[in-house]
């Protein structure tokens, strides 16, 4: 199998972990002691989740603009990404309420799901094939099974986020969010990956030159 293929391939799956950064600084942030500092001559509060989410969204926002400026462009799932960051973690700073931050990763993991499933009924082609048919040739039905499983894995993360966020108790939904989901994620991507491994290895041409 070519390195090639295997390069576009984990870079277009690993563009869906370009969101964890935010969220590893996040972390951090939501752990520390709560503590004043000064900056430009004015006190801020630094430390737990509600400062933690005021960092969330400026850090959501350098990143993804700095891709932008990089790449002149956003991806949709991106854009729905920040969109959700400053809607959700704007009204949990506003209202100081974390209850709205925890819904963004169940809401974002389903959307994405719906749209995943939706793309199987509308278009001719499913929406992983359009994101990675540059990358490899696969079989119709491999497609497709393909685009499902990333419906079910969309899915069943949303509801293990929505556990981590309501039905246990104390900051464990904090850990989930940021490690947890990378951890999935991670996983999903390496079992997805040898899952293919024999169609792309079928997909290159044989030689035939009899040497």
């Amino acid at each position: 199998m070519p390195f090639s293929i295997v390069a576009d391939y984990l870079v277009d799956c690993m563009k869906q972990l370009i969101d964890f950064l935010p969220l590893i600084i996040f972390f951090v942030v939501a752990k520390m002691d709560p503590r004043e500092v000064s900056l430009f001559g004015q006190n801020f509060e630094l430390g737990g989740t509600i400062s933690a989410t005021a960092i969330l969204i400026a850090t959501t926002v350098i990143v993804y603009g700095l891709l932008w400026y990089r790449q002149r462009s956003l991806e949709k799932n991106q854009i729905f990404t920040i969109a959700a960051v400053l809607i959700l973690g704007g009204m949990t700073v506003i209202f100081r309420d974390e209850t709205f931050l925890k819904w963004k990763a169940p809401l974002v993991n389903w959307v994405f799901g719906i749209v995943f499933l939706g793309s199987q009924f509308i278009g001719s082609k499913p929406l992983i094939q359009r994101m990675l048919s540059h990358a490899m040739t696969l079989p119709q039905p491999v497609w497709t099974k393909l685009n499902l499983c990333w419906v079910i894995f969309f899915v069943a993360l949303g509801g293990a986020n929505w556990v981590a966020a309501f039905m246990i108790p104390g900051d464990f939904w904090i850990d989930f969010k940021v490690f947890g989901n990378l951890g999935l994620t991670l996983v999903f991507t390496i079992v997805q990956f040898l899952f293919l491994g024999r169609y792309l290895q079928d997909a290159q041409p044989q030689d035939n030159s009899g040497k």
